[in-house]
């Protein structure tokens, strides 16, 4: 047996072991004003059949203050990307209000998010009739596909990336090769 584990860089997570790394401290979940409830979700959103149903988290990156807001549809599975100054609430908020007002009012009917504070300016989405749901306290995996969609977008862009010499076209290459990415669910 060897207790070198150089090997697993070559994984797609870059991890040797499964499973969560363990919990420390409390939910921010009390910090979000108006929060509802994955549970008060509509049916329809689960099963993915209706277009319109999004997800939302944040891309974080070592260096500090970097992050990306990451916005995936569930039934279509398109994933759309900007890169953040900062994660302060009103930013984020910002920039989802940006995302959803060019859409058809059919293709913007609900959002997911997790418990994190960066999200806490939702309620600026209620005025384009879209309905905000947050997911359990520790329970991110509620959220599936942005996670997934996380996941992969990592082979392309590291934890470690410096956002900042990543050019905007560049960027762009990376979030348009992960939406033409065929894949069996599709």
């Amino acid at each position: 047996r060897t207790t070198d584990f150089n090997w697993r860089r070559y994984l797609p997570r870059a991890k040797s072991k499964r499973g969560c790394r363990g919990k420390r401290g409390g939910s921010p979940a009390s910090f979000i004003e108006g929060r509802v409830s994955l549970a008060n979700r509509p049916l329809e959103v689960a099963d993915r059949s209706v277009p319109g149903h999004w997800e939302a988290d944040l891309m974080m990156f070592s260096k500090y203050g970097q992050a990306v807001l990451t916005v995936h549809e569930r039934t279509s599975r398109l994933l759309l990307g900007i890169r953040l100054a900062s994660k302060v609430a009103r930013g984020v908020a910002r920039h989802l209000v940006g995302f959803f007002a060019t859409l058809p009012q059919e293709l913007r009917q609900s959002v997911t998010f997790d418990n994190g504070t960066e999200f806490a300016g939702h309620l600026a989405l209620h005025r384009l009739s879209i309905a905000t749901f947050f997911c359990d306290p520790h329970a991110p995996w509620q959220k599936g596909g942005i996670e997934n969609a996380i996941g992969r977008m990592r082979r392309f862009i590291p934890r470690k990336t410096d956002l900042v010499t990543l050019s905007t076209a560049r960027f762009r290459q990376f979030i348009a090769a992960y939406n033409n990415t065929p894949r069996k669910c599709l």
